[in-house]
């Protein structure tokens, strides 16, 4: 019976847990979160597209990937949107820093790859990688 009882209480605690999220909760409106909800999918599918240029052996192209959807040009594709749906107009200084980063990181891992050496241009990824881990480690907007 107790053994029952362990095997039964460990998912409950698991869940408990899973359950408390240290992350700190950044409030926005509706469609500020709409807005960084598809704007973080379209990073993740830029990864990827970056990734297997990368697995190709094409550094160049894994750049130019970069280049369109991550660096700097990347960036300030809300402006013309109602302050309600700014994801950064409501973002803590310190997660608005690290979207900037982001983009910085980016354009540097760009540089690295256009040079076509592709360990360089892997090394350089793990910075942009290690960036949103950081950033997704540390905040949550629900």
């Amino acid at each position: 019976m107790k053994r029952f009882l362990a095997i039964l209480a460990f998912p409950l605690a698991a869940a408990a847990i899973a359950a408390e999220d240290a992350r700190q909760l950044v409030t926005m409106p509706a469609p500020a979160q709409a807005a960084l909800r598809e704007e973080m999918l379209d990073f993740m599918g830029a990864l990827n597209e970056i990734i297997a240029r990368l697995g190709e052996g094409k550094p160049a192209e894994a750049a130019a990937v970069a280049d369109a959807k991550l660096g700097f040009p990347a960036m300030g594709r809300h402006r013309g949107s109602p302050p309600e749906a700014m994801p950064g107009r409501h973002m803590p200084a310190a997660m608005h820093e690290m979207g900037r980063s982001l983009h910085r990181l980016a354009d540097e891992f760009a540089r690295t790859a256009r040079k076509g050496d592709l360990a360089a241009a892997v090394a350089a990824l793990q910075p942009v990688t290690a960036n949103c881990v950081a950033c997704h480690l540390s905040y949550r907007i629900r």
